[in-house]
């Protein structure tokens, strides 16, 4: 699938059988463990794996999504980079501030930071950072390096950042319009004051989250910041720009559409890893992942779901595949951007609940994922289970062709040569963008084109691969297409917290230039702090209720991921990260 990263959000939807993230539920520890047992259901396909010493010379060669470049190497993303895939990659060699387990608490162990306090108003906040963290270059990770990474944060995120900037997290967690001050009390601490009261919660999931340490000493070089972010900025798609890290790994060799390496770094404070490299490999398509897989070339992939009764190829050689669901959403984008030919028709809401009943979720999900998907019907997912879904919204917008084409005709649209059309002629005949290399997510354009073609709604569809999909819809001056498919979102960047700022309201980052007051005023009511948690939690419901109803996205469904895994790959299922969505590659090992 591919989401779109807001920073780490993004992920395409064909490829979701192509990402190693996500669960099938929200567990208590750190780890999701997929049985050992051979089974065969809906819900699970896997064979019995192998154990047996680590081979410390073992190779992990780990397939991308098909047609999936990676391009941006830095923990502080921009827009149009700010791909799952990317961050997968980066995570390995930047520790971020903070580290979830699947049941959303800290872990503080592989954390950058090893405590964080705040007082009652929620308007103060004291990091503690670890001290055992060290540079690649023998240097710790000290304030001194979150100062910095909080310096090129607010330029960044200036209307007036150069290209190719601004940053993509602006505005999320209150980052960083909401600070007042960030200040260092010695070298492993960190205070934060804000402008306002807030959820400390949020603050905490939202805001400080996205504070990873850049490497001062190495990165810290110009006289000015502004001179600071255009040098980051035209070195961030550069992986060997990359010398001075503290995660994991290193980087070792990249190539532009073949394959990108990283290799254990001996500084590392935290669990050793032991293979003696991992390779991110380019894919050119579904068929030819399959392929590798087959060949052995491949020992962590993907199968997708357009290839399902094919897997005992696969299985036939012990290897397992295994259904993963991500706390995440998918969906068809709406260019509603200002001066986007078809704004003003998505800005109206009767046209968005037509396109919304005319999306067949029950047939994408039974006959093109063969079940493993579930439908969505708002901005949280029903799978994963977690304590922010609420089952009022299921059912909303259901499929209805009938109902769909009399809100257009009650709407003042009118069927002209089989497309609607209104009273100042305007058509609706629509490009969608949908991501191309897997073949699931081409039927799921064809059969929404073909249901919209019902209510006279005409779509050309236009493919694109991932990298070039989210580059065009993250720039607002693109006018080249009306709807896009094949995108989504995970709850794992900024935003861990999923009450929607930087993608529902107003000026959102990773929007696509909806805006309603009303949306706004829901989700600032979420970053309020609450006496308890019943109240916070009937605030966010409110949100979420408006946000499925009003459509600022069309809700398609949540695939999994069905991750494949050969059998002296171990480590690789035990450590899929649901909350953070991104894999813990430090932990993979492969057996003699």
């Amino acid at each position: 699938m591919v989401r779109k990263l807001r920073k780490r959000a993004l992920v395409s939807a064909g490829a979701a059988a192509a990402v190693v993230l996500g669960v099938t539920g929200c567990g208590t520890s750190t780890s999701n463990s997929a049985s050992n047992n051979t089974t065969n259901t809906k819900n699970s396909t896997t064979t019995a794996t192998t154990t047996g010493p680590v081979n410390p010379e073992g190779v992990i060669d780990y397939a991308l999504p098909p047609q999936t470049d990676l391009n941006w190497f830095l923990p502080i993303f921009n827009a149009a980079n700010d791909s799952l895939y990317n961050a997968q990659i980066v995570d390995q060699m930047y520790i971020p501030m903070l580290v979830l387990n699947n049941d959303y608490s800290i872990n503080w162990q592989d954390s950058i930071a090893k405590n964080i306090t705040y007082n009652k108003q929620g308007t103060v906040y004291h990091i503690f950072l670890n001290p055992k963290w060290k540079w690649s270059n023998g240097q710790p990770v000290t304030s001194k390096d979150v100062l910095f990474t909080w310096n090129v944060i607010k330029a960044a995120s200036a209307s007036n950042a150069p290209s190719p900037w601004p940053f993509v997290g602006v505005g999320t967690g209150d980052i960083p319009n909401g600070v007042a001050s960030v200040v260092a009390n010695g070298p492993y601490e960190v205070t934060i004051t804000l402008k306002q009261p807030t959820n400390q919660q949020w603050f905490i999931y939202n805001g400080i989250i996205q504070l990873t340490p850049l490497p001062a000493s190495y990165m810290d070089v110009k006289s000015n910041i502004t001179d600071e972010i255009k040098y980051l900025g035209a070195n961030a798609t550069n992986m060997m720009f990359d010398k001075v890290v503290d995660g994991p790994f290193k980087p070792l060799l990249a190539k532009d559409k073949q394959e990108w390496v990283i290799v254990p770094n001996p500084s590392y404070a935290g669990h050793k890893p032991q293979v003696s490299k991992i390779v991110f490999q380019y894919e050119g398509s579904n068929e030819a992942e399959f392929a590798a897989l087959r060949s052995g070339q491949i020992n962590v992939g993907y199968l997708d779901q357009s290839q399902l009764g094919s897997e005992s190829a696969l299985t036939s050689m012990g290897d397992t595949v295994t259904p993963e669901y991500t706390f995440g959403i998918f969906w068809i984008e709406m260019n509603m951007y200002k001066g986007a030919p078809n704004a003003s028709v998505f800005d109206q809401l009767p046209v968005r609940q037509a396109l919304q009943m005319a999306i067949d979720r029950e047939t994408i999900v039974k006959d093109i994922y063969k079940g493993f998907a579930v439908p969505l019907y708002g901005p949280i997912p029903p799978q994963p289970a977690t304590k922010f879904y609420d089952p009022a919204v299921n059912g909303l917008y259901s499929f209805n062709l009938a109902k769909a084409k009399q809100l257009l005709e009650s709407a003042g649209w009118h069927m002209k040569n089989g497309v609607m059309t209104n009273a100042q002629g305007k058509k609706l005949n629509l490009t969608m963008m949908y991501v191309t290399g897997s073949e699931s997510t081409q039927q799921e354009a064809e059969l929404v084109q073909q249901d919209f073609g019902q209510i006279g709604v005409k779509v050309t569809l236009k493919g694109e691969p991932f990298s070039q999909f989210i580059s065009i819809t993250s720039d607002p001056s693109n006018h080249s297409w009306d709807l896009a498919l094949g995108s989504g979102w995970g709850y794992n960047g900024p935003g861990f917290y999923p009450s929607g700022e930087g993608l529902f309201n107003t000026g959102a980052p990773s929007g696509t230039g909806f805006s309603d007051p009303k949306e706004d005023q829901l989700i600032n009511a979420t970053h309020q702090p609450y006496a308890t948690t019943a109240e916070t939690m009937k605030v966010f419901d409110q949100y979420e209720m408006y946000t499925a109803k009003v459509l600022p996205f069309l809700w398609t469904v949540n695939p999994a991921t069905l991750v494949v895994v050969a059998p002296h790959v171990q480590g690789v299922l035990q450590h899929l990260n649901a909350a953070d969505g991104l894999p813990e590659m430090q932990y993979w090992y492969v057996t003699k």
